[in-house]
């Protein structure tokens, strides 16, 4: 992909990343379950968004190539900031949300596998869908889990675009946000940040874990 590809990518990223706040508030309630971190207020740090989002979707370019299935991954990134943002600010993953996301990426990889010629990835895409959401079915029904129903949900959704990218993408996108959360969960502890009953969101190291899957893959 050219440099100029990628700048326009860039500057893409940038501008969806002045959004996410925007959209993020309208999701984040106070009143869902008590707040993990906070949402910063508005008007302080503003570059912050804009510049995650931007190498989000840089590291996505790069890592899937200027193919058909660009487009999907960022509009599936573009969802996960949101996301994210929201899990922060109030341990919620609302279903609305994760639905969409779900639909980007089932519509947009099966027009990316017809428009490719490749409908094999579509089924890899759907194994990892499969492959994803019942081993986290799994995690969530283990005695004293504390893996939540839309954690559930999400980590399905993402096995969509992992399996498209392979069975390495999709192992590693499996189990590196586990690993992720945990050395976080550790950190927290060993600083006293958080005690051990102190709720802690898992929807942003999934997120975090699949772009990085997509990137060392």
């Amino acid at each position: 992909m050219s440099a100029a590809a990628l700048v326009s990518i860039a500057l893409l990223g940038a501008l969806v990343g002045f959004v996410v706040p925007l959209v993020s508030r309208r999701f984040a309630t106070a009143d869902a379950r008590p707040l993990a971190f906070p949402l910063p207020q508005p008007g302080r740090r503003p570059w912050v968004d804009p510049a995650v989002a931007a190498s989000v979707f840089v590291g996505l370019a790069v890592a899937v190539g200027d193919g058909p299935a660009l487009p999907v991954f960022l509009a599936i990134a573009a969802v996960g900031l949101v996301l994210a943002r929201v899990d922060l600010a109030c341990l919620r993953l609302p279903d609305l949300l994760v639905l969409v996301a779900g639909l980007l990426a089932l519509g947009g990889l099966t027009v990316a596998a017809l428009l490719s010629g490749t409908p094999g990835r579509l089924l890899g895409a759907l194994g990892g869908a499969t492959v994803a959401g019942a081993a986290h079915v799994l995690l969530a029904l283990l005695p004293g889990s504390r893996l939540g129903f839309g954690d559930v949900k999400l980590a399905a959704v993402l096995g969509l675009p992992l399996g498209w990218l392979g069975r390495d993408a999709l192992l590693t996108g499996l189990l590196l946000p586990h690993v992720l959360h945990g050395g976080l969960v550790l950190g927290l502890l060993a600083a006293r940040k958080v005690h051990r009953n102190t709720l802690l969101p898992l929807g942003p190291a999934l997120l975090v874990g699949a772009w990085l899957a997509a990137l060392l893959t």
